[in-house]
């Protein structure tokens, strides 16, 4: 089966059309202040409405208050909301209920016993997103779009019964071995193809696609 591509912070019209052109699945844009990708929702607008039938629009969400969901919603078509934060189990489902959209939940990996978490929210997201945890002593640590990556021998080991995604320091230069030693059938990039931060690169997005095709 063919490795599904959700491209992440994607901020131009250009950066849409080209990953849309290159085969991506996902497209994820950026509702969380600190980062450089974020987007306002009128911003966002602009770029979700030109997403054609068949690619998902993914909204990327940090401990939101019920007000910033709301906004967005009401000026931008989502098919997913991504939860990047330390929201809880029942806050997940309290933006389930006020959004009535499936949630991807994202989940931070150092080793096996970070693992112990699927249990938790498998009940309440239908997809679960695996990244790299940021040290705490790294500077400007976000979130996520930190290039780092994990153990990905970690997630092969495991038995996971709900659909995930493999996060964290993907580009074009690891993605296959990735693919090949997690078992994803589902890759996220935001930082791998950028020029800088925050500024993603055509080229390189359709590079990443190309090779995640070809794994």
């Amino acid at each position: 089966m063919t490795v599904e591509v959700k491209i992440c912070g994607l901020d131009r019209p250009e950066t849409v059309d080209g990953a849309v052109n290159a085969g991506a699945e996902m497209l994820g844009f950026v509702f969380y202040p600190p980062s450089p990708r974020n987007l306002t929702a009128s911003a966002a607008s602009r770029l979700t409405n030109r997403v054609p039938a068949g690619v998902k629009r993914v909204g990327l969400f940090v401990d939101p208050t019920d007000e910033m969901i709301t906004t967005v919603l009401n000026q931008n078509v989502l098919d997913l909301i991504q939860l990047h934060g330390n929201e809880p189990p029942e806050r997940v489902a309290e933006i389930k209920d006020i959004t009535s959209l499936k949630v991807i939940k994202v989940l931070k990996v150092t080793d096996i016993q970070d693992l112990k978490y699927v249990s938790v929210y498998q009940r309440v997201a239908e997809w679960l997103m695996f990244d790299a945890l940021a040290p705490k002593d790294m500077k400007g640590a976000l979130p996520g779009g930190n290039a780092l990556s994990f153990d990905w021998n970690i997630l092969a080991r495991a038995n996971i019964p709900t659909p995930w995604i493999l996060a964290g320091g993907l580009n074009l230069e690891n993605v296959k071995e990735a693919i090949s030693t997690s078992g994803a059938k589902v890759v996220d990039v935001s930082s791998g193809v950028e020029k800088q931060p925050g500024v993603k690169c055509v080229e390189k997005i359709q590079s990443f696609i190309r090779a995640v095709k070809e794994a």
